[in-house]
């Protein structure tokens, strides 16, 4: 089977590929434009952005940058009349006259083009730009975190959270407009990491390194099929200044405790070498504390649990990213990046379990502490190559990557049980686990874009990843004696993929149609005492995509959507160790869990370029949920995870960006959603539940005074309904404040987030025997302060490949 879909994947690329050259050779050949630029010493202009333009209204039809020999050229130009406006930084802007382009003529040669120096004595300039912290576009919206104030001295996870309709729930589990099942990528590359160790991730990623975070709700075929709400695309900084220039991040917060994050970066750019790294390290104690109560039948009689749980957690985090990029030629650039983190964790949890008739009438308790130390190392390479065929657009790029993670937990529990009459007794005092966790992953992909022609545009490409998971589980019920091993559970995963995209562009409607094709293999093999078990799977899918854009006027646009997208299991999630909270609670993974499948559709509406209004419905089948549960013999409650046979929903998103004054600016992002979930059979009952929620995010930005910056961003989010839990309304204030000293090259950052202190995660869950009521909080309020140093060279000459050609650039894969 493997073979056979393999083979029909290939000949399926190869057949489009073949019809799209084809379709390109037998087209009549349109004529070519050429030219040279010159300073004003008559000497070559290299690295100046060239645009083609209609000489009837001005639109840009082509644009490149000028070659080191100052010359450059358009291909596949239609008959018509034509200008050439070239600009630097540095120099005016200059223009060529017009000329004409019949069909059939040979290439065209331009009169060169002088450019003539802005000032005299100005040799460099300062390119300086501002973003707005929220920009919504057509395909998704862009979250500019780069400059944010609320961003200084915050991980990738804290982030995160503060984007538009994105929430993280108590377990650190991702949702996007109040969906699960989101697609993490951190420099357009899956982490293909479970939530886990994804959050670790995050955690561990400084947010001083992040230029900006990308919500994408309804992905093309180009992107992996993974996510059922969707990608949220991080994109890291990437410092390509002339010369030898970097930064140094200090920074210092206070929340229940102390915390201090450092960062340096260095950027070093000569000739056709750009070499780049980053080191942060932060030290993170924080406070969490959860209380769990919860009731257990068993014949008619009820037992009440009150836990009170604290958490307190300290972090040691350093992460790394080392870099080069060598422009081989203007057209070809490969590229080498090692990434990777070591961390530590030592978590200290104090449990206290109160059992009575009634939560008031307390006849016994548990008293149960447990030191942990974690420790995770990853090491990520990746090898980059793109090749900018032609002028017309036409381009391949190749990507080898391989990650390595090792992680591992040393834990010890022990338990005091006092009994009604008074009495301690101990009958496990001592529980000791080793969890050491081994993942490594292994991808390939190429890409491919062809412009077939002015108006349609062609993509392919190919993947192929291979994920292996190796866990083990180790245990003594004595502090002196050996570790037994237990349980072992390695996991296995094969994906092949190729996708094909159409983009054709009418005059005032374009369409996009695409289609990725899947197929995975997957084993999935258990050992607990002895007994093992193996759960292999083989499947293929297609994936389909559908994009419609129509332009109606200058200030009203539509759009429509769909995707089919797939969830696969995350890896804990699979995972049949059991871990303990105490001897009462516990959770576990479930091997036989299936992948959800999902149908998106979304309509969107865009006023004046800026107003956005989004309509949004969703069917997933076998629905991935975190199902509790309880036994009432034993009356030990546990958490694993289950599939739900549907999930219906619908959302409604208005994005509204506002100017009150030239000093103050803002925008407000509001989702509303309903999510109702069914299922048959579920713990003995049929599940028909579901509830309407919003979120409601504002962000204002004032500059009273030269040189000041202040952010203030509230957040709301109501109570909803997921699957078989009931979550609380969640809300939260920040704000910031930020000056610039020296010329820019200094600046300070303070900044408090959830200034009054009201963000929880509570949900209760009340179905068949479960009844569950909990509550979590963590330390959100924390006041930081952050210094930045840049220094070296941050001037881009006039006559460098930075000097702003910011269209071009973002043609080519990876560039910021």
């Amino acid at each position: 089977m493997k073979t056979i879909t393999k083979k029909i994947i290939y000949i399926l690329l190869f057949v489009v590929a073949s019809t799209g050259a084809l379709f390109a050779q037998t087209t009549k050949p349109a004529a070519g434009v050429s030219g040279v630029l010159l300073d004003e010493n008559g000497k070559p202009m290299d690295y100046a952005t060239v645009s083609l333009l209609k000489a009837q209204d001005s639109t840009i039809v082509k644009g490149t940058l000028s070659s080191e020999s100052g010359s450059y050229i358009f291909d596949h130009i239609n008959a018509g009349t034509y200008i050439i406006k070239a600009s630097v930084v540095g120099y005016q802007k200059a223009a060529s006259k017009v000329f004409t382009v019949t069909a059939g003529s040979p290439v065209i040669t331009v009169p060169a083009i002088k450019l003539l120096p802005a000032s005299q004595s100005l040799n460099t300039v300062t390119v300086t730009a501002t973003k707005p912290l929220i920009e919504h576009k057509v395909d998704r919206t862009v979250m500019n975190v780069e400059n944010s104030v609320l961003a200084a001295g915050n991980s990738a996870m804290d982030i995160l959270e503060r984007a538009p309709g994105v929430s993280v729930d108590k377990d650190d589990n991702i949702s996007l407009q109040g969906k699960q099942g989101v697609t993490v990528m951190i420099n357009d590359k899956l982490t293909y990491l479970s939530a886990t160790q994804l959050a670790t991730l995050l955690r561990s990623t400084d947010g001083n390194t992040i230029s900006s975070i990308e919500l994408i709700t309804n992905p093309s075929a180009k992107y992996d099929a993974a996510g059922n709400s969707g990608i949220i695309n991080i994109k890291l900084k990437k410092n390509k200044q002339a010369g030898t220039n970097g930064s140094v991040t200090l920074g210092g917060g206070y929340g229940s405790y102390g915390k201090d994050d450092e960062t340096l970066s260095l950027n070093h750019k000569e000739g056709n070498l750009n070499i780049f790294g980053t080191f942060s390290h932060d030290d993170n104690k924080r406070s969490q504390n959860i209380g769990i109560k919860r009731t257990t039948t068993d014949t008619g009689k009820t037992t009440y649990f009150n836990q009170v749980t604290e958490m307190p957690q300290v972090n040691h985090n350093n992460s790394y990213r080392l870099g080069a990029d060598y422009d081989i030629s203007s057209k070809n650039t490969i590229g080498f990046v090692a990434s990777g983190y070591f961390d530590g964790e030592n978590d200290y949890n104090e449990t206290h379990t109160y059992i009575g008739k009634s939560f008031a009438e307390v006849d016994s308790s548990l008293h149960t502490v447990s030191l942990i130390h974690q420790t995770y190392h990853d090491i990520a390479l990746n090898l980059n190559d793109s090749w900018k065929i032609d002028t017309a657009g036409q381009q391949l790029s190749a990507d080898l990557d391989y990650s390595s993670f090792r992680n591992g937990s040393i834990a010890g529990y022990t338990t005091d049980f006092s009994l009604p009459d008074g009495s301690v007794q101990h009958p496990e005092a001592f529980l000791g686990n080793i969890t050491p966790s081994n993942i490594d992953i292994r991808t390939a992909k190429v890409d491919y874009s062809d412009p077939l022609g002015k108006s349609l545009k062609f993509e392919t490409g190919l993947k192929f990843s291979d994920v292996k998971t190796d866990n083990n589980l180790l245990q003594t019920m004595d502090e002196n004696s050996p570790y037994i091993s237990n349980n072992r559970f390695v996991y296995d995963e094969k994906i092949d993929a190729g996708y094909i995209n159409f983009n054709k562009d009418y005059k005032n409607f374009s369409v996009q149609v695409g289609l990725r094709g899947e197929y995975t293999q997957s084993s999935a093999v258990g050992d607990s005492s002895n007994v093992v078990q193996n759960i292999p799977r083989h499947y293929f899918d297609l994936f389909p995509s559908l994009f419609l854009d129509r332009t109606i006027n200058d200030k009203n646009e539509i759009n429509f959507s769909y995707s089919r997208r797939i969830d696969r299991p995350q890896y804990d999630n699979l995972n049949p160790f059991v871990y303990h909270l105490d001897p009462y609670t516990y959770q576990k993974g479930n091997p036989y869990l299936k992948p959800q499948y999902t149908q998106n559709f979304q309509f969107n509406y865009t006023y004046n370029k800026n107003i956005t209004l989004s309509l949004g419905y969703s069917r997933t089948t076998d629905v991935i949920t975190q199902i509790p549960g309880t036994d009432p013999t034993t009356k030990v409650s546990f958490v694993t995870q289950e599939n739900l046979q549907v999930q219906n929903s619908y959302n409604v998103n208005l994005y509204a960006p506002y100017t009150v004054a030239k000093w103050w600016e803002g925008n407000v992002n509001i989702t509303g959603f309903y999510l109702g979930f069914k299922s048959n059979g579920l713990e003995g009952s049929n599940l028909n539940d579901g509830q309407a929620a919003y979120q409601v995010r504002a962000t204002e930005t004032f500059t009273p005074l030269k040189g000041y910056k202040l952010e203030v961003s509230t957040d709301y989010q109501s109570a909803l309904v997921y699957g078989l839990f009931n979550v609380k309304p969640q809300y939260s204030t920040d704000a910031g404040i930020s000056h610039s000293f020296d010329d820019k090259k200094l600046n300070i950052k303070f900044s408090v987030s959830d200034i009054f202190n009201t963000r929880t995660n509570d949900v209760t869950s009340n179905y068949a025997n479960n009844n569950l009521d909990i509550t979590q909080k963590r330390e959100t309020r924390i006041a930081r302060l952050t210094l930045t140093y840049n220094f070296g060279n941050n001037k881009i000459k006039a006559r460098q490949h930075q000097s702003g050609a910011d269209e071009e650039k973002n043609r080519v894969k990876g560039a910021n």
